[in-house]
């Protein structure tokens, strides 16, 4: 067999121990791949196991790795003493330590490492709660409020209103959408390429299109943009990235303070800033049409057939 892992090293000594005392660990699955060409029977057998779960063979004793290859555990200490190891006891620690670290640095990679599994639910709110805090805290030294009051009176005399966010970036847009809707502001809210087109299509000269990206990279956003804005109307973009194409692209883009992150930890903390900003910018909207927000809330008497409706307006979580 090829024991190129182990050139240069002392061959007095198992590979996989040479290894552990040299400054990385070879895989042992790699040690597997590159072996398995020249394996045959028993042998192939047990490294097809091993290969197709090695979660679970890293975890499993010699019996039952035995029983799924269908060979005796001889062959299988045979197979780890031939890939350098001690026996099947170092090759499971081995394929072991390998799963763990592959756990890791998948959950760094998609939660990141702000939290770890072994963390306690109290450690975990906590966590968030600060980068929700520094994240607002972010967007408040960031917002460029002169054009947020700007974009407010924009949307007030609009005849149309467009806004546009996909997947992550739709929560903080529908939720503005929601907002003004309830107040009378006639809004549209696109998440899909065609919709998108067609609602930006529709926009003339004084409506508002608006599109929320923490990236500033979307195609669809920014195909969303070039219509609208050859339609005459006023592009604004919520973003975390102020470099970004989109913020380029729009005429008035308002920054959050707080990007994209690496992970879902920090996009979470970031939903802090997008939400604080769609906030904002609504709030300044409802200060300007507060007649009509008195208006709709309270026309009509008791009596009429209205009635059964203003209970509804009556709740302010709507």
């Amino acid at each position: 067999m090829s024991r190129t892992p182990n050139r240069g090293r002392d061959d007095s000594a198992p590979a996989g121990r040479r290894r552990a005392e040299g400054v990385g660990e070879v895989s042992p699955l790699e040690l597997l791949r590159t072996e398995l060409p020249d394996l045959t029977g028993a042998k192939l057998r047990v490294a097809e196991v091993i290969l197709r779960n090695p979660t679970v063979a890293g975890r499993s004793s010699i019996t039952w790795l035995a029983q799924e290859a269908q060979t005796s555990a001889a062959t299988i200490t045979r197979l780890s003493t031939a890939l350098g190891f001690d026996g099947f006891p170092e090759l499971r620690a081995a394929l072991a330590r390998e799963h763990g670290r592959d756990m890791q640095a998948g959950w760094e990679k998609d939660i990141g490492s702000a939290i770890t599994p072994e963390d306690t639910p109290a450690k975990v709110l906590s966590t968030l709660a600060a980068n929700q805090f520094s994240a607002a805290r972010n967007a408040t030294a960031s917002v460029d409020l002169e054009a947020m009051a700007q974009v407010a009176d924009r949307i007030v005399s609009a005849g149309r209103v467009q806004l546009f966010g996909e997947w992550g970036d739709a929560p903080p847009a529908q939720e503005l959408y929601l907002r003004l809707f309830r107040i009378g502001i006639p809004v549209w809210f696109d998440d899909g390429a065609y919709f998108a087109q067609v609602g930006a299509s529709l926009l003339g000269e004084g409506d508002v299109a608006l599109v929320v990206s923490r990236s500033g990279e979307s195609p669809i956003a920014m195909k969303f943009v070039e219509v609208a804005r050859d339609h005459g109307a006023l592009t604004v973009l919520i973003t975390g990235d102020p470099q970004s194409p989109l913020a380029a692209a729009v005429d008035v883009p308002l920054h959050t303070g707080t990007g994209t992150g690496n992970s879902w930890t920090d996009y979470f903390a970031g939903r802090s800033s997008d939400s604080l900003v769609g906030a904002l910018l609504w709030a300044l909207v409802a200060q300007r049409v507060p007649d009509r927000i008195y208006d709709r809330m309270n026309r009509g008497d008791d009596s009429g057939p209205g009635a059964r409706g203003q209970d509804f307006f009556k709740d302010t979580m709507h």
